[in-house]
């Protein structure tokens, strides 16, 4: 091999600091080769060290009596009874997105099922949060029609349903938008499969794709801020091939149902390097590969871009011995690459050959949990002043206000979206969040019960209180599970922010961090999976703070659940929870006033536990017909939804004593819920919300063909609906 001198300004390529290039040297004891430093180059990026996140990650509930397995895995394990795990996490593509949105998208879906199925579970449902600039921006638009046909592309080739999600638009986003896809699998807990290679001698399998040039320093990209150059970073792009993905889940499935993985992990981000030093470093062994075992896709590949290619459908399996003509039988038969590249050994080092050479001999563990660990400065977000709502002048047609809100970009449908995704392949969807519902339903195959997925987070909460924004984003997918009947069980996150080097927005991550923790040790609702995403700003112009959290949780019994539909001419509507017309921060402020200022509402978790535990009650108890929490737009948005989803009218009648009208209609109070039950179960649901203390009033009576409230609203429902469905096609096709 020729030498390399490794120069200053090789290492700052590499994203390297000169105090982390030092303690490279320190712990070498020498000067790193070119392949050495990329190893290190890649494994101490932001995307692959957390860095800057690890001690606030740490503050996380992460345990729980249904918890199998937390963060440190490739995803999640919880416990849903009867034998049965669901695997979840959600992970970020964000970058790669922005400069190759179909690739950079159809390969976010990709990856984040072979963090599922490197666990032994079949995936049974995709979910995505996207975040896309201004509809005025002239990259939006192409953005937009890029990432859904690859989030569509890749997840109905590979026949999983894509169940929900959320799409909303923001200028914070116009230089750096977000993909996040979330992946929800099933295993048996006697099948579930871990990444550490444990004993000395076992042989390591390469198996899937080949491996070639693309993605290469893709987790480097993907832990540095945008410039006007991005574009040039197209060839750290990788290319996904859905259907080789697919021959995958089956073969990986088949080995998985024999005695023959000792462990496996997916070749993800930083590829055949960090997925061959996380297992060494969980299994406390170290590993020598032979890289001209490799599969490889182009003639003369060097170490250094077999270490560093992020080519797509790849595992690496450390197997049991005398198992691996089995392993070649089972890959061989579903027409996949499989090669035995190395071994483990008792060294504690990564040692790699190429044409007879050591091309790489290093120690295992300053690559994985002795990478650097920075407490970064931060600076708490000032807090801003309540807006009231007496100091917001009421609109002078609240008519025209509705259509212009439920036409906005961030509250239109999304059918233009969903459409393109395919729900019901593997035919137990039993309901989709993507009409506008609260959660996914996904039946667990054979059985009565099913998982409950939904994705959330408010980032203009966030970026006005970052604590509250943290305990809001976690509160809303308790609530969205609740909506459906569903017990929340744990759940996984995205935390997607600017540059932590900078003190405030280290504050946005740190004060997140802390409201969603509060949350969740609130609700018993731990944090089992989830990915960091750092360096989301370009020219120094940081994305709004947004931490997406996915929630899930179990429906025991389908034969109790609730949905946004089903709401019968002559049900009364009855809001749970408190309305003091919060609208600071909210839809309505920038929508309608053009402003984006104020507190956003606060969140009592108390209330919230107390009165999502009352509808859950309710649900399971079959008191009511529909469900719906109130959220972005507040109670009028959210009850204009399930008029329309219910296709029936509604009259609404504010309560003597409530709020100013435009905070009643539009603010954006928390722990609310709208019901839709029958005309005899009004007071007796009534009287018991009284005697628990949960705030409850009639708000309205469905039936007819009109939405009305008081004497400010008369609109046909079809035109609310036209207004409704018209703006994202109407935007594609302009």
């Amino acid at each position: 091999m020729q030498a390399v001198e490794i120069t200053p300004e090789i290492v700052a390529e590499h994203g390297l600091t000169p105090d982390e290039y030092q303690i490279i040297l320190d712990r070498l004891g020498r000067a790193p080769n070119l392949n050495e430093l990329g190893i290190f180059s890649v494994m101490w990026s932001e995307h692959c060290s957390y860095k800057s996140s690890r001690r606030h990650l740490g503050k996380f509930l992460t345990t729980g009596d249904k918890v199998i397995q937390g963060p440190g895995e490739n995803a999640g394990v919880i416990d849903i009874g009867d034998g049965d795990t669901i695997i979840f996490k959600m992970e970020s593509h964000n970058h790669p997105s922005f400069i190759e949105p179909y690739q950079g998208a159809a390969t976010g879906v990709g990856g984040i099922m072979r963090d599922v199925f490197t666990m032994g579970a079949r995936p049974i449902a995709l979910m995505n949060a996207l975040r896309f600039g201004s509809p005025d921006h002239p990259k939006t638009k192409s953005l937009v029609d890029g990432v859904v046909a690859g989030i569509g592309g890749y997840g109905n080739c590979v026949g999983v349903p894509t169940v929900g999600g959320e799409t909303n638009f923001h200028p914070g986003y116009n230089g750096n938008i977000l993909v996040n896809a979330m992946c929800v699998g099933h295993a048996r807990a006697d099948k579930v499969f871990y990444s550490a290679a444990k004993g000395v001698g076992n042989p390591i399998f390469y198996v899937g794709s080949k491996t070639g040039k693309d993605g290469i320093h893709g987790a480097t990209m993907a832990s540095a801020e945008f410039d006007d150059q991005s574009e040039e970073k197209r060839p750290t792009v990788q290319v996904g091939d859905p259907f080789k993905e697919k021959l995958l889940i089956e073969a990986c499935m088949e080995l998985m149902a024999t005695d023959a993985i000792i462990a496996i992990q997916d070749m993800g981000a930083a590829g055949l390097t960090s997925s061959s030093v996380e297992m060494a470093d969980k299994g406390g062994v170290g590993i020598e590969l032979d890289l001209d075992l490799v599969p490889q896709r182009e003639p003369n590949m060097t170490p250094y871009e077999m270490m560093l290619s992020e080519s797509q459908e790849r595992m690496l399996m450390v197997i049991q011995p005398g198992k691996e003509q089995l392993a070649f039988d089972v890959f061989e038969k579903w027409e996949l690459d499989v090669a035995k590249i190395g071994v483990t050994t008792d060294t504690g080092r990564m040692v790699l050959s190429h044409k007879g050479e050591i091309v790489c001999d290093i120690p295992v563990a300053p690559l994985a949990d002795d990478a650097p660990n920075y407490d970064r400065p931060h600076e708490p977000t000032p807090k801003r002043p309540q807006i009231m709502t007496a100091d917001i002048a009421e609109p002078s047609d609240y008519n025209a206000t509705l259509l212009k809100m439920v036409g906005c970009p961030d509250l239109a449908s999304r059918r233009w979206i969903w459409e393109q995704y395919d729900r019901t392949v593997m035919a137990d969807t039993v309901d989709n969040s993507q009409s506008g519902g609260d959660a996914a339903i996904v039946r667990i195959h054979g059985t009565q019960k099913a998982v409950a997925i939904t994705t959330d987070v408010t980032p203009r909460y966030c970026y006005a209180d970052p604590y509250e924004g943290g305990k809001q984003c976690v509160a809303e997918t308790w609530r969205n599970l609740t909506c459906v009947g569903a017990d929340p069980i744990a759940i996984t996150d995205c935390l997607n922010f600017g540059n932590p080097e900078r003190p405030d927005i280290m504050g946005q991550f740190v004060g997140c961090i802390e409201g969603m923790n509060e949350a969740c040790r609130a609700f018993d609702y731990p944090v089992v999976s989830g990915n960091v995403s750092l360096y989301n700003e370009t020219n120094g112009v940081a994305i709004p703070p947004t931490p997406a959290v996915g929630g899930v949780g179990l429906i025991p019994d389908l034969n109790y659940f609730a949905t946004l539909s089903g709401a019968k001419d002559g049900d009364t509507l009855i809001l749970i929870g408190k309305t003091d017309g919060w609208l600071g921060s909210s839809l309505y402020l920038r929508e309608i006033e053009n402003r984006e200022d104020g507190a956003p509402p606060p969140v009592d978790l108390q209330v919230e536990k107390q009165n999502g535990d009352f509808v859950r009650r309710l649900i399971r108890d079959r008191r009511v017909n529909a469900v719906h929490d109130c959220s972005d737009g507040g109670m009028l948005i959210a009850a204009t939804e399930m008029a329309m989803s219910s296709r029936t009218g509604l009259m609404l009648t504010k309560p003597e004593g409530s709020c100013l009208t435009n905070g009643w209609y539009f603010g954006e109070d928390q722990a609310r819920y709208l019901l839709a039950v029958d005309a005899n179960s009004v007071n007796p649901i009534l009287s018991t919300a009284k005697s628990m203390g949960v705030p409850a009033i009639e708000i309205g009576t469905f039936g007819g063909s009109q939405l009305k409230a008081d004497n400010h609203i008369d609109l046909d429902l079809s035109k609310i609906r036209a207004t409704y469905e018209a703006w994202l096609p109407t935007y594609m096709e302009s």
